[in-house]
């Protein structure tokens, strides 16, 4: 069992948010599952990441040293993941690659439109 219900990101403007968000989970297998006023979610089987603006009305800002990691299931769905970022307004925060960490961790990290930083990770060897 998973140990989140859902993750919420903040975002000043949702019709980007919604575009960069298809695009690039797309290239995961995860699909806009729903929207709601002001918010969208996104998942496999079930809404598990949202992108709302901020119920309280203030500017969306995002985490100082927060990353968002979303399971690839190989190498070149982390490239995938990578350059649909880009191509959708993102910005790279780290190219496609191994990490250090265990033998087999490949990963690629961006940050959104908002600048909410997000990662893609796969520990599928070769």
């Amino acid at each position: 069992m998973a140990i989140f219900t859902h993750v919420v990101l903040g975002t000043n403007d949702l019709e980007r948010s919604r575009k960069f968000y298809d695009s690039t989970l797309g290239a995961l297998g995860l699909t806009r599952v729903m929207n709601m006023d002001g918010a969208s979610l996104w998942g496999k089987d079930a809404p598990e990441f949202m992108v709302t603006k901020p119920a309280n009305g203030q500017p969306a800002t995002h985490a100082n040293g927060g990353t968002v990691g979303f399971a690839a299931a190989d190498r070149p769905a982390v490239h995938a993941f990578h350059e649909k970022a880009l191509a959708a307004g993102g910005t790279c925060e780290g190219p496609p690659g191994p990490r250090s960490f265990t033998p087999t961790a490949y990963a690629a990290y961006v940050r959104d439109p908002d600048g909410n930083k997000l990662c893609a990770y796969t520990f599928v060897a070769g």
